[in-house]
Protein backbone atom coordinates (compact mmCIF):
# COMPACT_ATOMS: atom_id res chain seq x y z
CA UNK A 1 0.00 0.00 0.00
CA UNK A 2 2.51 2.87 -1.00
CA UNK A 3 2.95 4.90 -4.12
CA UNK A 4 3.11 2.83 -6.95
CA UNK A 5 5.25 4.62 -9.98
CA UNK A 6 4.98 2.15 -12.27
CA UNK A 7 1.58 2.39 -15.02
CA UNK A 8 0.52 -1.43 -15.06
CA UNK A 9 -1.43 -1.79 -18.49
CA UNK A 10 -4.63 -4.48 -18.56
CA UNK A 11 -6.40 -5.85 -21.42
CA UNK A 12 -8.49 -8.58 -22.60
CA UNK A 13 -7.98 -10.46 -25.58
CA UNK A 14 -10.98 -12.63 -27.16
CA UNK A 15 -11.25 -14.29 -30.89
CA UNK A 16 -14.45 -12.62 -32.38
CA UNK A 17 -16.68 -16.13 -31.94
CA UNK A 18 -16.01 -16.47 -28.41
CA UNK A 19 -17.34 -12.95 -28.25
CA UNK A 20 -20.28 -13.29 -30.28
CA UNK A 21 -20.89 -16.67 -27.31
CA UNK A 22 -20.92 -14.35 -24.97
CA UNK A 23 -22.87 -11.44 -25.83
CA UNK A 24 -26.01 -13.65 -27.37
CA UNK A 25 -27.92 -14.64 -24.01
CA UNK A 26 -28.11 -10.75 -23.11
CA UNK A 27 -29.26 -10.52 -27.02
CA UNK A 28 -31.79 -13.10 -26.39
CA UNK A 29 -33.06 -12.12 -23.22
CA UNK A 30 -37.00 -11.66 -22.75
CA UNK A 31 -38.06 -8.39 -21.21
CA UNK A 32 -34.06 -6.56 -20.77
CA UNK A 33 -33.55 -3.82 -23.57
CA UNK A 34 -35.28 -3.62 -26.66
CA UNK A 35 -38.79 -5.57 -26.97
CA UNK A 36 -39.57 -6.74 -30.39
CA UNK A 37 -41.27 -4.77 -32.75
CA UNK A 38 -44.98 -5.59 -33.03
CA UNK A 39 -46.36 -6.94 -36.45
CA UNK A 40 -49.21 -4.61 -36.45
CA UNK A 41 -48.38 -1.32 -36.02
CA UNK A 42 -51.78 -0.35 -36.69
CA UNK A 43 -54.09 -2.09 -34.26
CA UNK A 44 -56.63 0.43 -34.40
CA UNK A 45 -56.62 0.38 -38.10
CA UNK A 46 -56.53 3.72 -38.60
CA UNK A 47 -54.88 3.87 -41.53
CA UNK A 48 -56.80 1.38 -43.41
CA UNK A 49 -57.35 3.87 -46.45
CA UNK A 50 -54.45 3.40 -47.24
CA UNK A 51 -53.90 -0.34 -47.81
CA UNK A 52 -53.78 -1.03 -51.32
CA UNK A 53 -53.49 -3.70 -53.15
CA UNK A 54 -51.21 -4.27 -56.85
CA UNK A 55 -55.04 -5.57 -57.84
CA UNK A 56 -56.95 -2.35 -56.26
CA UNK A 57 -55.53 -0.21 -59.02
CA UNK A 58 -54.58 -2.34 -61.73
CA UNK A 59 -57.18 -4.87 -62.85
CA UNK A 60 -57.66 -6.93 -65.93
CA UNK A 61 -60.97 -8.23 -67.25
CA UNK A 62 -61.96 -11.48 -68.30
CA UNK A 63 -61.92 -10.26 -71.78
CA UNK A 64 -58.37 -8.87 -72.14
CA UNK A 65 -55.25 -10.55 -70.79
CA UNK A 66 -51.52 -9.67 -71.06
CA UNK A 67 -49.42 -12.13 -70.79
CA UNK A 68 -48.78 -13.71 -67.85
CA UNK A 69 -45.30 -12.35 -67.74
CA UNK A 70 -45.99 -8.91 -68.19
CA UNK A 71 -48.75 -9.48 -65.26
CA UNK A 72 -46.22 -11.03 -62.87
CA UNK A 73 -43.64 -8.75 -63.50
CA UNK A 74 -45.86 -5.69 -63.19
CA UNK A 75 -47.03 -7.02 -60.06
CA UNK A 76 -43.55 -7.54 -59.01
CA UNK A 77 -42.52 -4.14 -60.04
CA UNK A 78 -45.48 -2.26 -58.32
CA UNK A 79 -44.93 -4.27 -54.85
CA UNK A 80 -41.10 -3.28 -55.33
CA UNK A 81 -41.51 0.08 -56.35
CA UNK A 82 -44.08 1.09 -54.18
CA UNK A 83 -42.22 -0.51 -51.10
CA UNK A 84 -39.18 1.01 -52.18
CA UNK A 85 -40.67 4.56 -52.27
CA UNK A 86 -42.46 4.22 -48.84
CA UNK A 87 -39.02 3.23 -47.02
CA UNK A 88 -37.33 6.07 -48.92
CA UNK A 89 -39.93 8.88 -47.90
CA UNK A 90 -40.42 7.01 -44.28
CA UNK A 91 -36.51 7.08 -43.42
CA UNK A 92 -36.34 11.02 -44.73
CA UNK A 93 -39.76 11.84 -43.48
CA UNK A 94 -40.02 10.20 -40.07
CA UNK A 95 -38.28 11.86 -37.52
CA UNK A 96 -38.76 15.18 -39.08
CA UNK A 97 -42.70 14.57 -39.34
CA UNK A 98 -42.67 12.75 -36.19
CA UNK A 99 -41.03 15.91 -33.84
CA UNK A 100 -43.58 18.55 -35.41
CA UNK A 101 -46.46 16.00 -34.74
CA UNK A 102 -44.97 15.59 -31.27
CA UNK A 103 -43.84 19.47 -30.71
CA UNK A 104 -47.63 20.36 -32.40
CA UNK A 105 -49.35 17.50 -29.90
CA UNK A 106 -47.20 18.61 -27.05
CA UNK A 107 -48.32 22.50 -27.23
CA UNK A 108 -51.73 21.67 -27.48
CA UNK A 109 -52.12 19.21 -24.87
CA UNK A 110 -50.09 22.24 -22.79
CA UNK A 111 -52.60 24.14 -23.97
CA UNK A 112 -55.62 22.52 -23.26
CA UNK A 113 -54.57 21.54 -19.80
CA UNK A 114 -53.13 24.74 -18.81
CA UNK A 115 -55.19 26.99 -20.44
CA UNK A 116 -58.44 26.42 -21.91
CA UNK A 117 -59.61 23.45 -19.52
CA UNK A 118 -59.37 26.16 -16.37
CA UNK A 119 -60.82 28.72 -18.82
CA UNK A 120 -64.29 26.88 -19.49
CA UNK A 121 -64.26 25.43 -15.70
CA UNK A 122 -63.90 29.13 -14.45
CA UNK A 123 -67.17 29.84 -16.70
CA UNK A 124 -68.79 26.67 -15.44
CA UNK A 125 -68.05 27.80 -12.44
CA UNK A 126 -69.54 31.78 -12.71
CA UNK A 127 -72.28 31.48 -15.44
CA UNK A 128 -74.84 29.84 -13.17
CA UNK A 129 -74.44 32.66 -10.38
CA UNK A 130 -74.33 35.14 -13.34
CA UNK A 131 -77.47 33.64 -15.22
CA UNK A 132 -79.31 33.91 -11.54
CA UNK A 133 -78.23 37.63 -11.75
CA UNK A 134 -79.47 37.97 -15.09
CA UNK A 135 -82.26 36.71 -15.00
CA UNK A 136 -83.57 38.64 -12.04
CA UNK A 137 -82.12 41.85 -14.17
CA UNK A 138 -84.63 40.96 -17.08
CA UNK A 139 -87.59 40.46 -14.72
CA UNK A 140 -86.81 44.01 -13.19
CA UNK A 141 -86.01 46.24 -16.20
CA UNK A 142 -87.26 44.84 -19.17
CA UNK A 143 -90.30 42.54 -18.50
CA UNK A 144 -91.84 45.82 -17.00
CA UNK A 145 -90.96 47.80 -20.36
CA UNK A 146 -91.45 44.53 -23.27
CA UNK A 147 -94.98 44.51 -21.19
CA UNK A 148 -96.30 48.29 -21.05
CA UNK A 149 -95.04 48.12 -24.66
CA UNK A 150 -96.96 45.17 -25.63
CA UNK A 151 -100.41 46.84 -23.86
CA UNK A 152 -99.63 50.40 -26.08
CA UNK A 153 -99.18 48.39 -29.29
CA UNK A 154 -102.03 46.16 -28.75
CA UNK A 155 -104.41 49.30 -29.14
CA UNK A 156 -103.47 50.14 -32.55
CA UNK A 157 -105.38 48.62 -35.32
CA UNK A 158 -104.00 48.35 -39.09
CA UNK A 159 -106.57 47.79 -42.49
CA UNK A 160 -105.19 47.44 -45.42
CA UNK A 161 -107.75 48.67 -48.53
CA UNK A 162 -107.02 48.88 -52.16
CA UNK A 163 -107.21 51.98 -54.10
CA UNK A 164 -108.58 51.22 -57.42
Amino acid sequence: MGLEKERAESSVIMDAEEFNRSIEPILLRKGKGFSEVPDDRDPNDINAHVKVAFEDVIAEPVSTHSFDTVWVGSHAAFELVKFLCYRLLSTLLAVPVAFVLGLMFGVLSCLHIWLVGPVIRGFLTFLPPALTVWRKLMVLFVAPLSHSMGKSMSSIQVRSSENK
